[in-house]
């Protein structure tokens, strides 16, 4: 019978990699959110939902350019930081099966 070696998890040191590059990657994509917010709309206030003198469809597209920049900018720094923790340990931080949720 073969015995199945199971490889070691890297959660504590990963955490403050992943927590710099999380912030790292927020910052980023706020700056990336208003420059193409102005690029698009030519204002520098982006509308929010309580934002009474703008349209649904302002405030939805704002929420919606918004989530999916910050969407890939968080994906873009996990698996920035999941790879250099692989590269240096031989061990990929989150397991098999991945995932944040």
């Amino acid at each position: 019978m073969a015995h199945d070696k199971k490889k070691p998890k890297l959660p504590l040191v990963y955490r403050p990699v992943g927590f710099a590059l999380g912030w790292a990657s927020g910052a980023l994509a706020g700056y990336a959110f208003r420059a193409t917010w102005k690029a698009i709309r030519h204002e520098d206030d982006a509308p929010d939902a309580l934002d009474r003198d703008r349209g649904w469809g302002e405030v939805l597209l704002a929420a919606a350019l918004q989530g999916a920049l910050f969407a890939v900018a968080r994906s873009l720094a996990d698996r920035t930081g999941a790879k250099a923790i692989e590269r240096s340990t031989g061990v990929w931080p989150g397991g098999d099966k991945g995932g944040r949720d």
